[in-house]
């Protein structure tokens, strides 16, 4: 089978990727700079802890340096500016200031506010350290507060300590460089990462835009569940991945998408048709309500395999017309035999008139006369119903047509109304119809082409046996035959061989009977049908005809 090869218009070529491409570099320029100022705002919080800290450090020095506590204790002095410049020089800071419990500055960068009282007030007295950021008048600070202690351990005051904010923003400065180099290589990389998967994307739609892959959902959709053909789908590892609501119904499928045939079928023709054990075209499938035709065909791009599409059509009614008409000119034909052989009598009927002699003319149609009545009673008298003897007799007639004589079994015994009478005509039909074709092909051996039919009504249910004189049936296929399509002659005419022995052996499994068959030179059918407990079930059997397929 000529696998699907999907070819992808190119207009409109990398559109999607270029939009994607872009997209993705908006979305890395901008979270990159959102992080970066996240980035900032965070290092300057810990920039302003860590110069806090470093300022309470200092500030702690200064408090325990000893000649600022004595001083301290004994009221101030000059020793207390001196020292307190002393470390603000060293340290750095911006000031260092002493104040006492009054809030009097006894230190102060600027000497002229040495004796002023400070504006806030004192925070040390819990005897903890305290930080913050201060406004004071040599600018903006990191500020740092601890308790000042005098000799005898008695609080007399507090050390504060400030830390130029420059210093802080220079130090941040000084780490935002390092950390937009980090950031650059990170949209560097996103960029990249960004622009093959947009290739990537572009591959897998198959550079299909977004707009025309939305429009094909649609179309596939529409398609999908408008038309009157099952449609499956199958991705490459055997999954189903579209299945439409005709395929649902022929196939009595549920929520199947995602899963594989085992896990929504049995095992059987019907699967093994659909996942591609079977192989062919137009495979014909008898499920219990529908004879279906499938049709697998892989689908493959650039050389890539893509799973499978399979069609099922229901061939119900169509199959069931054609075998009817198939059975119409069986008959036709043997009724134009008929006529022929009819016309041969009265031709010599007539030649007998003409020479006068009428005695062997008398004798010539009372023989043609009787030949037919005499079938039909000798039938009745085994048989009761009038369909099943309708049905031997046409059976029995367009036999003798082909050269092949069928026979009623003297034990046969049928009552009038024998129960489920619609299936034991169509498994007598589509038997007879079978041993018929096989008995008519080859030559013809000794005893002739025969066709013996046995029909037993008993207490546990009713027996069919047909035998032929015909080939048989091939060594180790007795359960092969019973498969739909299976064959051993060619279609003829309108209707598809292969389904008649499928179609019997359903019939008789379905109501819970059995079905043998013997191998060898002349095949012999044996059918047992138990007294039915429940109706049948399968319509699509019993809406065919009588006539049956053939083998």
């Amino acid at each position: 089978m000529t696998p699907i090869r999907m070819r992808i218009g190119r207009g409109g070529r990398g559109r999607l990727s270029a939009r994607i491409l872009v997209s993705q570099l908006a979305i890395l320029a901008l979270t990159g700079v959102i992080g970066f100022a996240l980035f900032a705002f965070a290092q300057r919080s810990a920039l302003d802890r860590t110069y806090e800290e470093r300022a309470v450090a200092i500030a702690k020095t200064t408090a325990a340096d000893p000649q600022i506590r004595r001083a301290m204790q004994d009221g101030g002095g000059a020793v207390v500016q001196a020292v307190a410049e002393r470390i603000r020089q060293s340290s750095g800071a911006s000031y260092v200031v002493v104040i006492d419990l009054h809030g009097i500055r006894h230190s102060h960068p600027m000497a002229q506010l040495v004796g002023s009282p400070v504006a806030e007030p004192l925070v040390a007295r819990d005897g903890q350290p305290h930080v913050g950021t201060d406004q004071g008048a040599t600018g903006r600070s990191a500020n740092g507060r601890v308790p000042l202690y005098g000799p005898t351990g008695e609080l007399v005051g507090e050390v504060s300590v400030g830390i130029p904010e420059n210093d802080v923003i220079g130090e941040l400065w000084h780490e935002l460089p390092t950390f937009a180099v980090y950031a650059a290589i990170a949209t560097a990389l996103g960029a990249a990462a960004a622009f093959l998967l947009a290739r990537r994307l572009k591959r897998t739609t198959f550079g299909l835009e977004l707009e025309e892959i939305a429009g094909l959902l649609q179309d596939r959709e529409a398609m999908l569940h408008g038309i009157r053909e099952g449609v499956l789908a199958f991705a490459p590892d055997g999954r189903i991945s579209v299945v439409n609501d005709e395929a649902r119904r022929l196939l009595g499928l549920g929520t199947a998408l995602g899963s594989t045939l085992d896990e929504v079928l049995p095992d059987g023709r019907l699967r093994r048709a659909l996942d591609g054990t079977l192989t062919g075209t137009d495979i014909s499938v008898l499920t219990d309500e529908h004879c279906l035709v499938v049709n697998r065909m892989p689908v493959t791009l650039h050389g890539r395999a893509l799973g499978a599409v399979v069609t099922v059509r229901d061939r119900t009614e169509l199959v069931g017309l054609l075998r009817e008409l198939d059975s119409v000119r069986g008959l036709t034909d043997a009724l134009r035999a008929q006529q022929h052989e009819f016309t041969n009598r009265m031709h010599t009927l007539a030649g007998l008139l003409d020479i006068g002699a009428y005695d062997d003319a008398y004798d010539l149609a009372v023989e043609s006369a009787g030949a037919g009545q005499a079938l039909t009673e000798f039938v009745r008298g085994r048989i009761g119903n009038p369909l099943m003897v309708g049905l031997v007799v046409a059976k029995t007639t367009v036999a003798a047509e082909r050269g092949v004589w069928v026979e009623l079994a003297d034990d046969s015994a049928l009552g009038a109304d024998p129960p489920q009478l619609r299936l034991l005509l169509t498994i007598v039909g589509n038997l007879l119809d079978n041993a018929i074709d096989a008995a008519g092909d080859g030559p013809p051996p000794a005893d002739g082409r025969t066709v013996r039919l046995t029909l037993t009504e008993g207490g546990r249910g009713t027996t069919v046996r047909v035998a032929d004189t015909g080939p048989g049936i091939p060594p180790g296929a007795h359960e092969s035959i019973f498969e739909d399509g299976w064959s051993t002659r060619p279609d003829r005419g309108t209707a598809r061989r292969g389904l008649g022995l499928a179609l019997v052996h359903r019939l008789v499994s379905r109501h819970g009977g059995t079905i043998t068959v013997s191998e060898g030179p002349g095949a012999v059918f044996t059918v047992r049908l138990p007294d039915p407990a429940v109706p049948p079930k399968n319509r699509f059997a019993e809406a065919l005809p009588v006539g049956g397929d053939r083998r």
